[in-house]
């Protein structure tokens, strides 16, 4: 897989008002601040204000990190909604990521916030992680040899002095087309023994074990991973999060 391009959707600003009225939620810290992965390299970007990633996917500090972007992770646990009968799968994706960054904005207000939500999506159907492995073999076989889609949703909230009010919150969309090569039951259920579709959406990994699974790609292979890279770094730099090179 080589080819990586965006397919990007530009879905309206959620305003200030959207904080009103949030349920109470305990933050939870899962790491100290985080440094660049390659400390003897220069970053490729510097961060210009403190940058919190409200997630604890390993995957998405992993890109921060490469980039040399210091952040620290916070998560709101149990934020993350359930999908509305009939609910359009991108808005379902902006509203999990709204509902899973918000909290942590709250209890960082000096901070860029950043959240983002990765659902599968086959025909209308939103797949969350599979419940066990017979849920996961079950999801495996629909997705063997047909296209779906991943869809992660992502929320940046601003500090609260460095933006307008209707300008602190911004969600937005990324959909990427991914097509599985057909698989052998005894193959998917070799794959599911190794434990890597437990936590994942659609119950694969694309970056690990199950980039076997994958025939191509049409979109951005960081939003299949958990973010889309490419979007979420041009937000940052519009918003003057984040500056390329070692400082202005």
């Amino acid at each position: 897989m080589t080819k990586r391009p965006t397919s990007p959707h530009h879905p309206p600003a959620v305003h200030e008002h959207d904080r009103e009225n949030l349920p109470p939620s305990t933050v939870r810290p899962l790491s100290s601040p985080a440094g660049p992965s390659y400390p003897d390299t220069p970053p490729v970007f510097t961060a210009l204000l403190p940058v919190v990633l409200a997630s604890g996917s390993p995957r998405r500090s992993q890109f921060l990190r490469e980039l040399g972007i210091p952040f620290s992770v916070h998560t709101a646990p149990d934020a993350e909604p359930a999908p509305q009968p009939d609910e359009n799968p991108e808005d379902y994706a902006r509203r999990a990521a709204l509902a899973k960054t918000l909290p942590v904005a709250e209890h960082h207000r000096e901070a860029c916030v950043i959240g983002a939500d990765t659902i599968v999506v086959l025909g209308r159907e939103i797949m969350g992680k599979p419940q066990d492995n017979d849920h996961a073999l079950d999801m495996l076989s629909r997705l063997a040899g047909t296209t779906h889609e991943v869809i992660t949703g992502v929320c940046v909230v601003m500090p609260q002095t460095a933006a307008p009010a209707a300008e602190r919150i911004h969600t937005f969309a990324v959909s990427t087309r991914v097509t599985m090569a057909p698989q052998s039951r005894t193959a998917l259920l070799a794959y599911i023994r190794t434990g890597e579709p437990a936590d994942k959406a659609g119950a694969y990994a694309i970056q690990g074990i199950g980039s076997f699974l994958v025939e191509r790609i049409d979109g951005s292979w960081s939003n299949v991973v958990g973010l889309p890279l490419t979007r979420v770094i041009e937000t940052l730099v519009q918003r003057e999060v984040v500056h390329p090179g070692m400082g202005r």
